[in-house]
């Protein structure tokens, strides 16, 4: 067979294959065609059928929502039909209480009209009347009602004046008595709150001694030493039968205190001999220096007192040394100053000058030995030298009415001076007084049933009484402050007031055991 024949061969061949496959390629599709269209059909009744269920459904719970709906619209319409029928038969009950009261308040307006026309009727008669009174009085008494009047009114007048006057002069008592009751008060609040400590001191100083052998030490040959010290020093040096002690006096409280440092000094060192007795008085006179001013910036920094020349520190630290009837100056013009102080503040003047000027008023005492003159002008003339404030020297210099008083500050330092230096205790003069008053006061407290203990405190300012618990109660306690301070007032005489405390108190121990 030759090639040409095989080709041919080989294509009908590849026609007929194909003919034969587009065949059956055409009948399978066909075939699953006609399958889709059976399963598309039984989808679509499957769908119909579903959606003509739920149709339904839906359609049966429409229906009775709407039945739900419809029955509860015919129920809030049965209830809102018998609330108006309620507010319908309120309002009517109300309205027929209104015209009930209507109807009442007319014949209450009826009734006060009838009244008001009786009234009128009764005024116009008693009008009548004082018509007719008056008629008569001005015909009994000659006058008519103008004179009686202006009759009146004058006599009124009179009686009115009288009055005025006698009340014009109560006020006036009532004012000067509260006015010394307010001073009274003021000083004693400024006495009771101070408390200053005062030393009582002497013109000698005793020196105490080892043994009595140093006597004759101090004597020395022929008295050598203590000529040299006495001329050395200024004092009087007394060596008598005191055993182991030297006297040394001396009006001079500054020399007084020098000698007697130089005294303790040779004492202690042993060696008693004119160069070294010059030499430690040389010493001792420098310390008491210091000393004096550093008393005088402690004192202007204990007031509060600030801006004075060193001179006048210098010269109010004196008053360390110096003492008045027994009262240590420097310690009274300290307490004057704080007195002054608070009375300044009580009365609204200038509390500041006040302090300086009790604090300097008694500043020429320091050297009223030595300058002529009342120690209140050489104050004033020393403080005005160091440029201390015009008012303070005023009240410096007036403090003894030697010159007049020109500003508040005198006579406030004035009163605050006479406070301190009066103070019961301050003086020693008025110890023994005062500490009479101060006994009479916890013997009052004593007298009575019940009391344990009684304390005179703060100058006899307030007296504190403990008593005994199982006798006295606490209404007897009130009673007893009560008697204690009318016993007081009725015994005694004071400035001021006096505090009665009473205390009770219970205390209950236990142990364990």
């Amino acid at each position: 067979m030759d090639v040409g024949t095989i080709i041919v061969g080989i294509v009908i061949g590849l026609i007929v294959g194909g003919a034969i496959g587009y065949y059956g390629l055409t009948q399978v599709q066909n075939s699953q065609g006609k399958n889709r269209r059976l399963m598309a059909e039984e989808e679509a009744r499957k769908i119909t059928s579903e959606a003509t269920t739920t149709a339904a459904t839906l359609a049966r719970d429409a229906e009775s929502k709407a039945r739900a709906l419809v029955e509860e619209a015919n129920e809030t319409v049965i209830r809102r039909r018998r609330e108006m029928d309620k507010e319908d038969e309120r309002l009517q009950k109300r309205r027929e209480d209104l015209d009930k009261r209507y109807e009442r308040m007319e014949q209450r307006e009826t009734q006060l009209n009838q009244r008001q026309s009786k009234m009128d009727k009764q005024q116009q008669g008693l009008q009548k009347l004082e018509e007719e009174r008056a008629a008569e009085l001005q015909r009994i008494a000659g006058m008519t009602a103008e004179e009686a009047k202006a009759e009146l009114l004058q006599s009124v007048e009179v009686e009115a004046r009288n009055d005025m006057a006698r009340i014009i002069r109560q006020i006036e008592a009532e004012a000067n008595e509260d006015a010394d009751q307010r001073a009274r008060e003021i000083i004693s609040l400024a006495v009771q709150r101070l408390a200053s400590e005062h030393v009582s001191e002497i013109a000698v100083s005793v020196v105490p001694l080892p043994s009595d052998e140093m006597k004759g030490r101090i004597i020395g040959r022929n008295g050598r030493n203590i000529r040299a010290f006495e001329l050395a020093t200024g004092v009087d040096v007394v060596v008598d039968d005191t055993p182991e002690a030297v006297t040394i006096s001396s009006f001079d409280p500054v020399r007084r205190e020098v000698a007697k440092r130089a005294m303790a000094r040779l004492v202690v060192d042993g060696r008693i001999h004119p160069a070294r007795i010059e030499k430690l008085i040389e010493d001792a006179r420098a310390e008491v220096e210091q000393v004096i001013r550093e008393e005088g910036e402690r004192a202007a920094y204990e007031t509060g007192v600030h801006g004075l020349h060193l001179e006048v520190l210098k010269l109010l630290g004196r008053l360390k040394f110096r003492t008045s009837y027994g009262q240590n100056q420097l310690s009274h013009a300290i307490e004057t100053a704080h007195i002054a102080g608070m009375i300044a503040a009580e009365l609204g003047a200038d509390v500041n000058l006040a302090k300086m000027g009790g604090l300097l008023h008694d500043l020429g005492k320091a050297i009223d030995h030595e300058v002529e003159g009342t120690h209140a002008m050489i104050g004033a003339e020393y403080a005005k030298r160091y440029g201390v404030n015009a008012r303070v020297v005023n009240a410096i210099a007036s403090h003894h009415h030697e010159t007049e008083q020109e500003y508040v500050e005198s006579y406030i330092v004035e009163a605050a001076d006479a406070i301190s230096g009066a103070r019961p205790g301050a003086r020693r003069e008025s110890l023994e007084s005062y500490i009479r008053r101060v006994k009479m006061l916890e013997e009052i407290a004593t007298s009575f049933e019940g009391v344990d203990q009684s304390y005179a405190l703060q100058a006899g300012r307030e007296v504190r009484v403990i008593v005994r618990p199982e006798a006295i109660d606490d209404l007897a306690a009130l009673r007893l402050s009560r008697d204690i301070a009318r016993k007081i007032e009725e015994t005694m005489q004071y400035p001021g007031q006096i505090k009665v405390q009473v205390v009770r108190e219970t205390r209950s121990v236990e142990y364990a055991r």
